[in-house]
């Protein structure tokens, strides 16, 4: 439900505006493209939604180099089907950004110039089919956890984008987990490769839902403002309670010594982060950053004449049928 109309007869102040936009969030309706918007919300939106497509876009690497490299047709076809998907999650996404005024190609610049993010978690490189597994388990996973409460986002293209991305989602941590499953029923190295896939990717995937609460200005403005549901540490624990039972029934041990339930919390414990790491990958100093910014401005550099011929074919059929 989106905001009553304004009453056009005199153009209220921005007080006015600044009081109904408030009254808006605190019952809980959504705001759209149409509607007045502090320019603080516009550009945290903005910031938001286009370091999620961002990630969508270069999520489709660390898989897509395992492609050709699948063990079997139907391994292959759903491997496809998961990296074409990611593509289309990136589309929504960068469209909703566009109604907020943003341009796409502008945030495709600022992404491949560094003056914006993406998920951490794309920046460690897939060493063994094994990955694609634990990245469907792990990584989409925790996707799910952080995205399923965006559907109820105060703005409203972006909330109804992500009721198509999370049943997507699903989709891809189920046929990691799959995977995974059939891998652990196997020879003693395909669990021994499960289980180094898993010891590589369990911090990096706790690491995705941002730094601690007390170090994330950003989360509170966001929440604040309805954009989050959930606070960063709130969805972690979430996170970690669903995938301890998970990795109990896969056969695998999650590398946290410290990991154990507390009946008291009805939570499980979990080890100290290594947020040092998280900085030094965010800044670009991760494993495979060069290398994920490089494919992509090639992609960028390599396609322009596809934009560029079709924006022609646009403007010329267009002008044919203004005549």
């Amino acid at each position: 439900m989106s905001a009553p109309p304004l009453d056009r007869a005199a153009p209220p102040d921005e007080s006015a505006l600044l009081r109904q936009f408030d009254a808006t969030i605190a019952a809980g309706h959504r705001i759209e493209p149409r509607d007045w918007m502090p320019e603080g919300y516009r550009k945290t939106l903005i910031r938001q939604i286009a370091q999620h497509a961002h990630s969508e876009i270069i999520g489709m690497q660390p898989e897509g180099d395992w492609l050709l490299a699948a063990p079997s047709l139907r391994r292959k076809a759903i491997l496809l089907a998961k990296v074409q998907d990611e593509a289309g999650h990136g589309m929504y996404l960068y469209a909703a950004a566009e109604t907020l005024g943003a341009d796409r190609a502008d945030l495709t610049d600022k992404l491949i110039e560094g003056r914006q993010k993406y998920s951490s978690i794309f920046n460690y490189p897939t060493l063994t089919y094994a990955d694609v597994g634990v990245i469907g388990w792990l990584v989409d996973g925790a996707a799910i956890c952080n995205q399923v409460p965006l559907c109820r986002s105060s703005y409203g293209p972006y909330a109804r984008a992500m009721i198509r991305v999370c049943k997507e989602e699903s989709f891809h941590q189920r046929q990691g987990y799959e995977l995974l499953l059939t891998m652990m029923r196997g020879t003693p190295e395909q669990r021994a490769m499960v289980q180094d896939a898993v010891d590589r990717w369990w911090w990096p995937s706790l690491m995705m839902f941002g730094p601690p609460d007390d170090d994330s200005p950003n989360s509170a403005r966001s929440m604040a403002w309805g954009i989050k549901r959930h606070s960063n540490d709130e969805l972690r624990q979430r996170y970690v309670d669903m995938s301890v039972p998970q990795a109990e029934i896969l056969g695998v041990t999650l590398p946290d010594p410290d990991l154990a339930y507390d009946a008291e919390t009805g939570h499980y414990r979990f080890g100290a982060i290594d947020w040092d790491e998280l900085k030094r990958v965010i800044s670009g100093n991760g494993p495979a950053n060069a290398e994920r910014i490089a494919r992509r401005r090639s992609a960028r550099d390599d396609n322009a004449w596809v934009i560029e011929a079709a924006t022609a074919y646009a403007v010329k059929h267009t002008e044919v049928a203004a005549r």
